[in-house]
């Protein structure tokens, strides 16, 4: 996929624009920053259709935002760890301070238990983004920084109209 644009978010969030070749959907890529370093270039090696949004995002109201501004087809979340399944969570309310010239934020609550949108065989975790996702209706999937490229590639090819 081409990167074709970068810009920041009203929360300070960087954001990124990938195009792949025409036709196919829209994803969203979630990663928090200290995951994000090389999340670009693996969305660059992508071979697919479509368009990617990567997010790098602190907090829950970024990523609810970005969602449901973009709608995609699914959202591809970074974690330290693939993840199958995870419970619902909950997270006390707080105030997040937006980085550079974004907007502080309050955010918090109750958010559902999820289930992988491509079923495997991995462990089951918590992940707050994956459970706010499920909450917002969208199909998701957690994989690792190191296989963002094999995670998309493979939702892709299973999805009609994908890849």
């Amino acid at each position: 996929m081409k990167h074709t644009q970068t810009w920041t978010d009203v929360y300070g969030s960087a954001c990124a624009s990938f195009e792949g070749r025409a036709g196919g959907h829209r994803w969203l890529v979630a990663a928090p920053p200290e995951l994000a370093a090389n999340v670009p270039a693996a969305l660059e090696a992508v071979d697919g259709k479509g368009s990617v949004q990567l997010l790098v995002h602190e907090g829950l109201t970024p990523l609810l935002s970005a969602v449901r501004s973009n709608d995609p087809r699914g959202v591809l979340v970074v974690a330290a760890q693939a993840l199958a399944s995870g419970p619902a969570v909950r997270l006390e309310a707080q105030t997040v301070e937006a980085t550079g010239d974004g907007t502080d934020y309050h955010e918090g609550g109750e958010f559902p238990a999820w289930q992988g949108a491509v079923p495997w065989n991995g462990p089951s975790g918590e992940n707050a983004a994956a459970s706010a996702v499920a909450q917002a209706g969208f199909p998701v999937v957690v994989t690792d920084a190191a296989n963002v490229q094999a995670a998309l590639e493979g939702w892709m090819s299973v999805t009609p109209h994908g890849r």
